[in-house]
């Protein structure tokens, strides 16, 4: 199979992965319902795929250590 080359084929597709994501959280947080289990879910897979983040306290201070770079640039 080739590449995708109609703009509307690659919307469908970036879609259904979208529907599929949502679905895939939705079946974690109605299975284990907690708030600090949602955050990290979003933070691990949104912020910096390259970093792992050991929990919120990690996630906190990745964001500080990021504004600090900022301000020193």
């Amino acid at each position: 199979m080739g590449d995708l080359k109609d703009p509307r084929l690659m919307y469908l597709k970036a879609g259904l992965f979208l529907l599929a994501g949502c679905a895939a959280v939705t079946g974690i947080l109605v299975e284990f319902p907690s708030v600090r289990l949602a955050a990290l879910l979003v933070i691990e897979h949104y912020m910096d795929p390259g970093y792992k983040f050991a929990g919120l306290g990690s996630f906190l201070l990745y964001l500080l250590r990021q504004k600090n770079a900022k301000k020193i640039r």
